[in-house]
């Protein structure tokens, strides 16, 4: 009688084994075929048990843009170490973990990285130690625009170096200066999640000097005929083209009428996105059609709140532009790139100069320590940012 029960025992709980395994495997199923649930992945076999890629496809690619690097002779300074060498690094500790979360991370290099061997010198003709270049690369930083009006402060041989250095870093995307037409018209393409992108910079001039007969290459000096041969021969062949100008007039927040135009004519080019350098302050946002114009994304780091006191803010007053470039492909191969979450965050160059310290701060870390009038600040900014366009999106401060 025993041995019997046993047997009922064990039939029973096989029968609620398999009853459970059934449960289980009706439950995977109408998760994995969407039944009702819109928000489930749906997965579609054929016959022959292959898995069909679903249509249509999505992908995305991030992207943080800074605006200029001035390296005033403090700024270095400040990060010289007692064998010559420079650790600039210390500055960007407040927004190293933003900026390496992008998959692009744009800035643009306004002082040539010339090499020791020419001599650091600053303003008004720049020749920038290396390792400023190393911290940016370390901070997150691999898109940078190296055309602009300081480009050839040092000559040739500055250029030269420059080159060279940046040619050293891994994965991190140049453009602006060249050492051959044939080194100049190799545009870099890179791919990230499925979407290619390149990246062209210009600039208005080179503060009165002039490039060597035959060598327009090592610098690309703006002109319209220049531009639109570039964008053609890439245009197609990447997914988000964006294009670094170095433009307008310094300390104002107004965009010139040069700038308007060449910015309408860079948006009948088929441009994604215009990033606006040179006038050491911030101005406004907007769209263009399909493309997205930033005029000015003011200073990431410079001295000029000391250099030129009278414009006081304008000059320590910079921001972040971030952004996604989502890109839909359809199952007969036509494909849609939208940029989406655009958003503007101010950011703060502070010095502390009993210290001799540099730190760039965005304002969702800001706090009075840094500046003591930052929510008037954000205020005054935030209007300049949305002056064109109230929709564009500027974070909040902390």
């Amino acid at each position: 009688m025993k041995k019997k029960y046993k047997k009922l025992i064990r039939k029973l709980i096989l029968l609620l084994i398999i009853v459970g395994i059934g449960l289980g495997s009706y439950k995977l199923y109408k998760h994995f075929n969407n039944d009702g649930d819109s928000s489930a992945f749906k997965i579609t076999q054929s016959k022959d048990n292959k898995v069909k890629e679903t249509w249509p496809k999505v992908e995305k690619v991030s992207l943080i843009a800074g605006g200029d690097t001035v390296v005033h002779d403090q700024v270095a300074a400040f990060a010289k170490k007692s064998d010559d060498t420079y650790d600039f690094n210390p500055y960007f500790t407040e927004i190293k973990d933003m900026i390496s979360s992008y998959d692009i991370a744009y800035y643009n290099q306004e002082t040539t990285l010339g090499g020791k061997e020419l001599g650091y010198t600053f303003y008004p003709m720049f020749n920038t130690p290396t390792e400023f270049g190393q911290a940016m690369v370390n901070t997150g930083f691999n898109m940078v625009s190296l055309a602009n009006n300081h480009s050839y402060d040092r000559g040739e041989k500055a250029v030269i170096n420059s080159v060279n250095f940046w040619n050293s870093q891994d994965d991190v995307m140049t453009n602006g200066m060249a050492l051959s037409d044939e080194e100049r018209t190799n545009y870099q393409i890179m791919t990230k999640n499925g979407i290619s992108y390149a990246m062209l910079s210009y600039t208005y001039g080179l503060n009165g000097f002039k490039l060597p007969n035959g060598k327009d290459y090592l610098v690309n000096v703006y002109s319209d005929e220049l531009v639109k041969k570039d964008i053609e021969a890439i245009r197609d062949k990447v997914d988000v083209l964006i294009v670094a100008m170095h433009w307008g007039v310094e300390y104002t927040h107004n965009p010139t009428n040069t700038q308007k135009t060449q910015a309408k004519y860079l948006a009948s080019l088929g441009v994604d996105v215009i990033i606006g350098n040179h006038p050491h302050c911030i101005q406004p946002v907007e769209w263009i059609d399909n493309t997205l114009v930033i005029y000015s994304l003011g200073n990431l780091i410079s001295n000029q709140v000391i250099l030129v006191p009278k414009y006081g803010q304008k000059v320590a007053i910079g921001a972040f532009a971030t952004m996604d470039f989502i890109k839909t492909t359809n199952e007969d191969g036509t494909k849609n790139i939208k940029i989406d979450n655009l958003e503007i965050e101010l950011s703060y160059t502070y010095k502390n100069s009993a210290e001799k310290y540099y730190k760039v701060i965005p304002f969702s870390k800001m706090n009075t320590k840094y500046l003591s009038n930052y929510e008037e600040v954000y205020n005054e900014f935030k209007n300049v940012i949305q002056k064109f366009d109230n929709n564009i999106k500027v974070k909040p401060s902390a």
